[in-house]
C-alpha cells in the first residue's frame, strides 16, 4: 500500500511529494512504515532546486551550475542511479515553478532567530565546526553569511538544501569549519525575502570555552522528536488496522 501526500501551500513555490511505503500485517492488524521517499522542486529569482531523498538521505540533486545531476549517496547504502533525462526534466520544472510564482495568494514567513552552536566542545587550537540552524521560514531558501572578527568568511562554509518541516515551513543548516582562538568572535547572518533586515547571532569563543556544546543536545532532541512522531504514526495505523479487522 502506498500513500501520496502533498501540501497545497507548496504549489506556488515548492512542490513536495512524500511517498510512504507501508506494510500491513493481517495477523496483528499493524501498519509499519518501511520507507519514506521525498521529492522537492523549488525556484526563486536566483536559485533553483530539485532533490530526491530516501529516508532522509539525499539520493539525487540537480546541480544547475554544473548542468548535471549529482548522486550524493552515502557509502553505506546500495547506490541507486536515476534514468537518463532526469536532469532535463528538472530544468523544465524550473520554468513551471517560476510560472506558479506569479499566481495570486503567495505568502511568506520569516525565519526564527537562528541558533548558533559548535559540533564539539570548544577547545583552543582544536578544529571544530560552527553550526547555524535556521528554521520556520517559507518559501525557501535562506541566504546565510558568516563573519570572523567583523570580516566576511567564505572559505570552509557550506549549507544543506532546504528541507520541509511538518508545519509547511523549511529548515536549513549552514556550517563553518574553524579553529577556536581567544579573542575571536564569529557571526551568522540570515537573510530572507520576508525579512526587512538580516537576523544575526554572535559566537564569542572566550564566552563559550567554559560551556558545553549544545550540538549533541540538539541532535538528541531531534532524535526524540522523530521517535515520538513514529510512535504517534504507529498508534494511528494500529487503530485504523483494528477498525478494518
Amino acid at each position: 500500500m502506498r500513500f501520496y501526500l502533498a501540501s497545497s501551500r507548496f504549489s506556488t513555490y515548492w512542490t513536495v511529494f512524500i511517498y510512504m511505503f507501508l506494510r500491513c500485517s493481517s495477523a496483528v492488524s499493524v501498519f509499519t512504515v518501511l520507507h519514506e521517499d521525498i521529492r522537492i522542486a523549488g525556484c526563486s529569482d536566483s536559485d533553483g532546486e530539485q532533490m530526491f531523498a530516501l529516508d532522509g538521505e539525499e539520493m539525487w540533486v540537480a546541480d544547475f551550475k554544473q548542468g548535471k545531476g549529482v548522486e550524493p549517496q552515502p557509502p553505506f547504502m546500495d547506490h541507486t542511479s536515476y534514468v537518463e533525462g532526469t536532469y532535463d526534466r528538472a530544468v523544465a520544472n524550473q520554468q513551471v515553478c517560476r510560472t506558479n510564482l506569479a499566481l495570486p495568494g503567495f505568502s511568506s514567513d520569516p525565519p526564527s532567530t537562528p541558533m548558533i552552536y559548535t559540533r564539539d566542545n570548544v577547545e583552543l587550537g582544536e578544529k571544530n565546526i560552527l553550526v547555524c540552524h535556521v528554521s520556520g521560514f517559507y518559501p525557501a531558501p535562506v541566504n546565510v553569511s558568516w563573519t570572523k572578527n567583523g570580516q566576511k568568511v567564505t572559505e570552509g562554509t557550506s549549507i544543506n538544501v532546504p528541507f520541509p518541516s511538518k508545519d509547511s515551513t523549511f529548515t536549513q543548516i549552514s556550517r563553518l569549519g574553524f579553529i577556536p582562538q581567544l579573542g575571536d568572535i564569529y557571526s551568522c547572518s540570515v537573510d530572507h525575502l520576508a525579512l526587512q533586515k538580516p537576523l544575526t547571532r554572535m559566537f564569542d569563543v572566550e564566552v563559550h570555552m567554559s560551556q558545553p556544546s549544545v550540538g549533541p543536545a540538539v541532535f538528541c532532541g531531534l532524535g526524540l522528536t522523530i521517535g515520538l512522531l513514529g510512535v504517534a504514526v504507529g498508534t494511528f495505523f494500529l487503530i485504523k488496522g483494528n477498525e478494518c479487522s
